[in-house]
């Protein structure tokens, strides 16, 4: 097995990982994560706004959790420590497979032939989403790239994220999401509800049926989390779905800002790594985004009023 990666983790907990640096090995594993995220999908009964679809961070990488099967229970991990895939049944089945050297086609054929193997019928649409170019899993060669420092970095980058995320979470009274991790964008997100219906999303998400869209933001949030993208470095977002009047001229942290480009708040890691109190620069960020979402939008209140003395 290999030897766990060293690191050295920056003020703030963030492993530095210039998007630059690791872009091959993150393109080749966002297409990994996505065959394992549609597998978890197909198998899954349906849950408000896609939860059912999403993966969570774990003790050694990220894991479906467990999909229900005829036979049981079925769960799959990524491994950043022993930096392997590993396939296993409430059976006492388990499989694994080194992630080094393997091609998007070859990891592809591994999954589903080993599934085959242990009796799981799971199909799945065999094409990546919310990328430019689709290739079909099947046919990708040209994704093979795998550094493991690099994937161990980034994990270790959304386990941090993952910590600041759940103590914002807990601050919400009304409906939430998890802290959960979506492979189609690959990125960690919470989302808070006002309890409001939103307008139709239009849709229009490069390589993503309409419909993704139209469930995902059927209701009006706030959303944050964190993405391997969005400044050198990677990024903390937050948007609101519908934005408000006035939303991308809120006042924030001087760190942070609005981009035009992706319609949402940015706060670049490379300036949290920076802060003298990264932690209290990220909530900041998380509060200050939230308040412009919630106060311009008038969300109904969902803390009780004061008694009257």
């Amino acid at each position: 097995m290999p030897e766990p990666a060293e690191r050295s983790t920056p003020a703030g907990g963030l492993p530095a990982l210039p998007v630059a640096e690791w872009q091959p090995t993150r393109d080749t594993l966002h297409m990994w994560l996505q065959i394992v995220g549609k597998i978890k999908m197909a198998a899954s009964p349906p849950l408000n706004h896609w939860w059912h679809t999403t993966l969570r961070l774990s003790a050694r990488g990220l894991v479906t959790g467990a999909i229900p099967t005829a036979a049981g229970v079925l769960d799959i991990e990524f491994d950043f420590i022993d930096h392997s895939l590993v396939i296993r049944t409430s059976g006492g089945d388990r499989r694994d497979v080194a992630l080094e050297g393997l091609s998007v086609a070859g990891f592809h054929r591994w999954v589903f032939s080993t599934l085959r193997e242990l009796g799981l019928a799971i199909s799945i649409h065999a094409y990546p989403n919310e990328v430019p170019v689709a290739i079909p899993f099947a046919a990708d060669t040209l994704h093979r790239s795998y550094v493991p420092e690099h994937a161990q970095a980034f994990w270790r980058q959304l386990i941090d994220a993952q910590r600041l995320l759940q103590v914002f979470r807990s601050e919400f009274r009304g409906k939430a999401s998890p802290v959960h991790f979506f492979w189609g964008a690959m990125d960690l997100a919470v989302t808070r509800f006002s309890g409001r219906p939103a307008p139709r999303h239009p849709g229009g998400i490069v390589n993503c049926p309409d419909r993704v869209m139209v469930e995902g933001y059927s209701d009006e949030i706030s959303s944050a989390g964190f993405w391997p993208g969005g400044g050198t470095d990677g990024a903390f977002y937050s948007y609101a779905y519908p934005s408000p009047p006035g939303y991308a001229d809120a006042a924030v942290p001087d760190a942070a800002f609005f981009s035009e480009e992706w319609g949402e708040f940015l706060l670049p890691v490379e300036r949290v790594r920076a802060a003298p109190d990264p932690d209290g620069l990220v909530a900041d960020f998380l509060h200050a985004t939230h308040r412009a979402a919630s106060s311009l939008g008038s969300w109904p209140a969902l803390e009780p009023p004061e008694e009257q003395s």
